[in-house]
């Protein structure tokens, strides 16, 4: 790994639990706390994409996995007993909108009960410090707000997903009240915005939709071009986790909860079809064509406030729309393209982010 010192090598040997790690941020997050010399282990369901990041980068055999279902509060419990982490990163979630219409009961035991089964589960764990809750940006009421959501903004989720999601705010909220003057665990929400990045095949999103139809040389169907919203790079929220984590396990953040959104830099919010036109760039034998279809119907615009998560702690994100869309191209052309092993590759993307970080002289890295 590159000679730096990113979150002060607080992670080194501590035993860190991330759930919903097969997922692609959980995969990302996972290596990287691997590279920082963590102990790492993660609890997830069965269902993977195909492919699988998590396979793609064989992750298997770098951390302890527990195999099990969020919303029993039995198995999330067991491994909590079992593996006694220091810091959990709860990324366990149905995440896909489309889903959530199909799928409403499961959505909401996924995201709202498995979000109090893993508040409960680790009351009972004496070495836990922290927990970093990841819910959604699309927690918010949908004001479209052109100011962009801050954090005291109304939560409420429209759709199922996104119900679901703030419905897991109000359980975070109710077990601070209710429940953590017993146990002095520090916790923080994050609200991230759009994520993209190598290794996502998740249906219906328009980076995995682009290189889906890319790799078989069919046309791109978009479905909403006009819709703007918070792009950015897979490392960017993960490094402001991991951030935050790192705060809390020195004791630097001394009060028991915050909430943050985590998005790109400041008037960077793009259109889908600003993103797609930056590919096309990129990748000339790229053919789309805008979708009739207008019975799908999501927000146009989608803008989050990230002041306070820089002001408090000083995090800022590291890339720009060019390079979080570029960076995403290359790692999708690398894997089509078998130019390069992909888990050599994908260990180059976080340390080249670690080294712009170092460059651009952010809070978390020496």
């Amino acid at each position: 790994m590159v000679n730096l010192r990113p979150f002060k090598n607080l992670y080194k040997n501590k035993k860190v639990l991330v759930t919903g790690h097969t997922g692609f941020k959980g995969s990302w997050l996972i290596l990287w706390l691997t590279m920082l010399g963590a102990n790492v282990a993660g609890f997830a369901n069965k269902k993977k994409t195909t492919p699988s990041l998590f396979n793609v980068l064989g992750l298997k055999n770098k951390i302890t996995s527990f195999e099990g279902d969020v919303s029993k509060l039995s198995e999330i419990s067991k491994a909590i007993s079992k593996f006694k982490p220091e810091i959990i990163f709860h990324l366990a979630a149905q995440a896909l909108v489309k889903e959530s219409y199909n799928k409403p009961l499961n959505t909401f035991k996924s995201n709202a009960i498995g979000t109090l089964n893993l508040l409960l589960a680790s009351k009972k764990s004496k070495k836990l410090k922290a927990i970093v809750m990841i819910t959604s940006d699309k927690v918010y009421k949908n004001k479209e707000i052109k100011r962009g959501y801050k954090e005291n903004d109304i939560i409420m989720g429209s759709d199922p997903y996104s119900a679901s999601k703030s419905c897991a705010e109000i359980i975070i909220n109710m077990y601070l009240k209710s429940y953590l003057h017993i146990k002095k665990n520090k916790i923080c929400v994050c609200r991230a915005g759009n994520v993209i990045g190598g290794g996502d095949w998740s249906s219906d999103r328009i980076i995995p939709d682009i290189f889906k139809q890319w790799a078989k040389s069919k046309k791109l169907i978009i479905r909403n071009p006009n819709s703007t919203r918070p792009w950015q790079f897979v490392l960017e929220p993960l490094g402001a986790y991991l951030y935050l984590g790192s705060l809390f396990l020195k004791i630097i953040i001394k009060i028991n909860f915050h909430n943050f959104n985590i998005g790109p830099k400041k008037n960077l919010d793009k259109k889908v079809s600003e993103l797609v036109k930056l590919v096309k760039s990129e990748l000339k034998d790229l053919k789309y064509v805008i979708s009739k279809d207008k019975t799908k119907k999501e927000a146009k615009l989608l803008k989050l406030n990230c002041n306070k998560i820089s002001k408090f702690t000083g995090w800022k994100p590291i890339y720009n729309f060019n390079e979080t869309v570029k960076n995403t191209i290359s790692w999708y052309r690398n894997y089509y393209m078998k130019k390069e092993n992909n888990l050599n590759f994908t260990i180059k993307q976080i340390e080249k982010y670690m080294l712009t970080a170092k460059k651009r002289q952010s809070t978390w890295i020496e």
